[in-house]
């Protein structure tokens, strides 16, 4: 037996160790990998692509951003579709529909002759990545249930890391003479093939809808009296109220939360560097040293975040996420009373903390709604539509307050984002593991896996120290 300790409540406590995943958990999680891997590819090949676009098609900022917007309207659009997709169908068969489209409807973008295309195309590219987004991300929530331990956070990582290649693609591609619409053609028409083995890797998908319960039904046919966490889970779900309008409700908290920690990662993303230049007086080839920081700090912490949220649970680390977060704004905010030779040394010190807090937002949100059961692909879509919808407006608001005061002033509203996700965050999800209406969580996984995110303290006790614990599930669903 090992040992644990329960972050919330400040004791130890006992718990077996962790099982090994099975070979069909270990090649889903390979096939999610590529997913991410892919899609970051797709999507950093878009951002990429865009000064070409606009060379060829002559749209400067005002139409480019329209086209912006309208990419980012069908993705918003068909997040919500996804969810209901994914519900019905299941994440796997959804993931392999929708990978190869969202690659190929890069074809739009690249042949579009006129900007009256390419605003139609946009949308259309737009909905791809909108479907793909929600499915690949409940898939992923799904795969880390039957591995045993916390591993979403590594695929965000991955997801990061394929956006890069993709930007060092096209710098050797248009160094090389490649004309960038070539370069989108040989995406769009090379990469829907490289989904297929990352398809065939995916769990298969389950016969029918799982029912509640699964894991404690299978004891009980067996003779096998319930444990006394999973009694006292019950009893705790029945006090509490197991409704679904309180669960939905937990789940728009949840998007609130999402919706704060993008915000504060879109501040990050569109003016970290331009804090530098314009508050820090940096020189202009080293400001964009300012976001590369965060972006370093942020991919890092996803890449090796897991087992770092396995020890802590999900409560204790997206406390301590928002308050890194918050930390490294305040120290951004106070970087220009710093006496000069500290000050951009204290503001990248800011930025590099607020990656490591937002690194682990998503990924904390994501499996706290896989856990907590019901329409898990509907949740999904709704937490990451309000995440997506931050990561929009939050670099736009900043603009409004920063022109009609300063960019000092308005680096305060992410710092109050980052907070909100402590604040909200914490309690939220300790909340919706409590109500959740099913031990059992599926949205198309193997046939035979009962698995949810359930701790060796389920429902009651599992939701204080969180859905990602080092204590993970065996095969009756119990850890």
């Amino acid at each position: 037996m090992g040992r644990g300790r329960d972050y919330a409540l400040g004791v130890n406590i006992k718990a077996p160790p962790p099982p090994a995943p099975d070979p069909v958990a270990r090649r889903a999680r390979a096939g999610v990998f590529g997913y991410f891997v892919i899609n970051g590819f797709v999507m950093g090949m878009w951002a990429s692509g865009l000064p070409a676009l606009d060379d060829r098609l002559g749209l400067g900022p005002a139409r480019l951003g329209s086209v912006l917007l309208l990419v980012s309207g069908g993705a918003l659009a068909s997040m919500l579709i996804a969810g209901r997709l994914v519900d019905t169908w299941s994440s796997a068969r959804v993931c392999r529909a929708a990978g190869p489209v969202s690659a190929a409807v890069l074809l739009g973008p690249a042949l579009a002759g006129s900007y009256a295309w390419l605003t139609v195309l946009a949308v259309l590219f737009g909905l791809g990545v909108g479907i793909i987004e929600v499915a690949m991300n409940a898939h992923s929530v799904e795969v880390e249930h039957r591995y045993g331990r916390p591993i979403v956070s590594a695929f965000h990582g991955v997801w990061s890391l394929g956006g890069a290649a993709a930007g060092g693609l096209t710098t050797v591609g248009l160094k090389a003479g490649a004309d960038g619409r070539v370069l989108l053609i040989a995406v769009a028409l090379a990469v829907p093939l490289a989904f297929l083995p990352a398809a065939r890797a995916l769990l298969p998908p389950a016969e029918g809808k799982a029912t509640e319960g699964k894991a404690t039904e299978g004891k009980a046919a067996k003779g096998e009296p319930e444990t006394e966490a999973e009694t006292e889970a019950e009893t705790d779900s029945a006090d509490v109220g197991n409704g679904t309008a309180l669960r939905w409700g937990l789940v728009t908290l949840l998007g609130i939360v999402a919706f704060a920690g993008h915000m504060s990662e879109g501040a990050a993303m569109d003016w970290a560097a331009l804090h530098a230049r314009w508050v820090l007086d940096v020189d202009p080839a080293i400001a964009p040293l300012a976001y590369m920081v965060f972006a370093v700090a942020m991919t890092t912490v996803r890449l090796l975040g897991d087992p770092v949220r396995a020890r802590l649970g999900a409560v204790r680390t997206i406390q301590l996420a928002g308050l890194h977060a918050t930390a490294g704004y305040v120290l951004i905010l106070t970087a220009p009373f710093v006496p000069e030779p500290l000050r951009v040394a204290c503001a990248w010190t800011g930025w590099a903390f607020a990656g490591i807090g937002l690194a682990t937002v998503v990924p904390v949100l994501f499996s706290t709604v896989g856990a907590s059961g019901g329409a898990v692909g509907r949740a999904l879509a709704l937490v990451t539509a309000c995440g997506y919808t931050g990561l929009l407006l939050g670099p736009a608001v900043l603009g409004y307050v920063a022109e009609h005061t300063s960019l000092r002033v308005a680096l305060v509203i992410p710092a109050v984002m980052a907070f909100l996700v402590t604040a909200v965050g914490s309690p939220a999800v300790r909340r919706l593991l409590a109500v959740r209406p099913s031990r059992t969580v599926r949205t198309g996984g193997g046939d035979d896996d009962p698995t949810g995110v359930d701790d060796d303290r389920t429902g009651a006790d599992a939701h204080r120290t969180g859905v990602d614990d080092d204590r993970m599930p065996t095969a009756d669903g119990q850890r």
